[in-house]
């Protein structure tokens, strides 16, 4: 990914970094459905990349459409729209994605990639929305956009709305994607979810406490994640991020991590990512 620049302009590539869920536990569901989680985020230096171009007539146009996903549904443009609508903005822009993060992963590409739409044009177009605004236009969008837009390590809770920053120590990651998409909402839906695991504070929580109580689901229902999290599981507490497919183990140096990496077997797919302690945009927004 990019480093952070001093001076982000129109011809700077914006990154769009993936985030892993350290754990997730649903603690409960509220009357409308929605469950209540608690869990604690943080960025990876590897993701996504998007790059912007001025239009002068006022519409938004995605350069790099994704297989399946009509225009009007992709959240850059929902993002930059939604943009343009809560700002009376007529200024418009071309879109091109670079895109690596995979959908149905759980390491939020389409909720990072609406952010740094969100962060980026706020800043181009010179708009002035503070990082609240911005976080209710990406709460609008998806539960996981304002996380992105907070831009630290963070303990969340609620439906995801809740942020609380916490300080999370050096660490590298070995990630590995597993040939499925995992839709989050089947997994919500499933009747075997727990949904009761007692609450825990902030201030008590500590990296390495908690689990992932989605993991049991996708793993009944995706063999290929329970696969992927056995293999990791021979280097340390393997983990899935999010609702899936994902899974990742951490590592104190760098060379460990990728030592693990060249050791994939055949026809898995991997890579090694530093932990951020802030989202490479985080100067973008007051």
């Amino acid at each position: 990914m990019s480093a952070p620049q001093a001076d982000w302009g129109w011809s700077s590539a914006y990154p769009a970094p993936a985030k892993l869920n350290l754990f997730l536990h649903v603690v409960g569901r509220r009357t409308d459905g929605y469950h209540l989680l608690q869990t604690a985020f943080r960025f990876v230096d590897y993701g996504d990349t998007l790059h912007f171009s001025p239009r002068t007539d006022g519409q938004v146009r995605l350069l790099t459409p994704l297989p399946g996903v009509p225009e009007a549904a992709d959240l850059t443009v929902r993002a930059a729209r939604s943009l343009q609508e809560a700002s009376a903005c007529h200024q418009g822009v071309d879109i091109r994605l670079e895109k690596r993060l995979p959908m149905g992963g759980g390491l939020g590409g389409g909720s990072s990639d609406a952010a740094t739409v969100l962060l980026a044009l706020n800043h181009l177009w010179g708009l002035g929305l503070s990082r609240s605004r911005l976080q209710e236009l990406g709460l609008a969008l998806g539960a996981d956009v304002p996380i992105f837009i907070f831009g630290h390590a963070a303990f969340a809770e609620g439906v995801g709305e809740s942020l609380g920053r916490i300080e999370v120590p050096p660490a590298w990651y070995l990630v590995l994607e597993p040939p499925v998409a995992v839709p989050t909402l089947d997994i919500f839906r499933a009747p075997e979810l727990k949904r009761d695991t007692p609450a825990i504070s902030a201030a008590a929580w500590r990296p390495g406490m908690g689990g992932n109580d989605l993991e049991a689901v996708a793993c009944a229902r995706y063999p290929a994640v329970a696969e992927h999290l056995t293999w990791l599981g021979r280097f340390g507490q393997a983990r899935m991020s999010g609702s899936g497919a994902c899974v990742f183990v951490e590592f104190a140096e760098r060379i460990a991590a990728e030592a693990a990496l060249a050791q994939l077997p055949e026809g898995f797919r991997g890579w090694v990512a530093a932990g951020l302690a802030e989202h490479p945009l985080q100067s973008l927004a007051g």
